[in-house]
């Protein structure tokens, strides 16, 4: 089930937790991808809040809301780049992206495979995508008064299978939100430190969110002969005796 897209502009844009939430897995991101020069990047779900580090450089920047959430205008200011999508069936040309963001998209929907199909088919030769989704084991999953409280939360042993099966090869992986997901000013104020403590000690508490770099595996050619040859000449084959007639 999609939170409505209005909630999810009051968590990422007008709450305490919900921007320092967005702090923390943007600078993550760009971890992943620090630049997009020339690049085709989109976003499905509520990517918004991760996307706007790429506007100045990127060729394209494209945010595809779901139409079970809704769409809103993005970026304040600026022209518009979001669009309103269908979940299996997005306006986007086959092997044209290079980055793609995920976030609210995947564990909300009700059609998962055919979202990682959609996925896997826009994304070009050498692209890139980034599913960021709720940790099973953490904290903010447990929580509903955050958007990542609510869908099916993943492990990162579950998230891996699903993106092996529909043609991903995972890469680099990660956890981030360490921080209790509290508006209260203490866990505000230490917010900081409990981030520091978690990436140098994971083993503590386990991260809120889960972060998965994945590319697109394309299935060499299949050629050659279609027939198995019984007997095959060989050059290195001793040269038959000639008997005169």
């Amino acid at each position: 089930m999609h939170l409505d897209v209005q909630d999810l502009r009051n968590f990422y844009y007008r709450s305490t937790l919900g921007r320092a939430a967005q702090e923390v897995i943007r600078q993550q991101m760009l971890e992943f991808w620090p630049e997009a020069k020339g690049q085709t990047v989109v976003g499905f779900g509520f990517a918004v809040p991760l996307l706007r580090p790429y506007l100045g450089e990127a060729r394209r920047v494209v945010a595809l809301m779901p139409g079970p959430q809704g769409v809103m205008a993005w970026p304040a200011g600026m022209p518009n780049v979001s669009v309103l999508s269908e979940e299996t069936y997005w306006p986007i040309e086959t092997g044209r992206v290079d980055k793609l963001v995920v976030l609210h998209g995947l564990e909300t929907s009700e059609m998962p495979s055919a979202v990682l199909q959609e996925c896997y088919r826009v994304l070009g030769p050498g692209g890139k995508a980034l599913f960021i989704l709720p940790n099973r084991a953490g904290l903010w999953s447990r929580n509903d008064s955050t958007p990542f409280g609510y869908g099916r939360p993943y492990t990162l042993g579950q998230l891996d299978a699903q993106l092996k099966a529909h043609g991903f090869l995972a890469g680099e992986q990660r956890t981030t939100l360490y921080q209790p997901p509290s508006a209260r000013r203490f866990w505000r104020r230490t917010a900081a430190f409990w981030e520091r403590v978690g990436r140098s000690v994971p083993m503590i508490a386990p991260g809120g969110v889960l972060m998965v770099e994945a590319s697109k595996r394309v299935p060499a050619p299949s050629g050659g002969l279609g027939v198995r040859v019984r007997r095959p000449i060989s050059i290195l084959d001793p040269k038959p005796e000639v008997k005169p007639a």
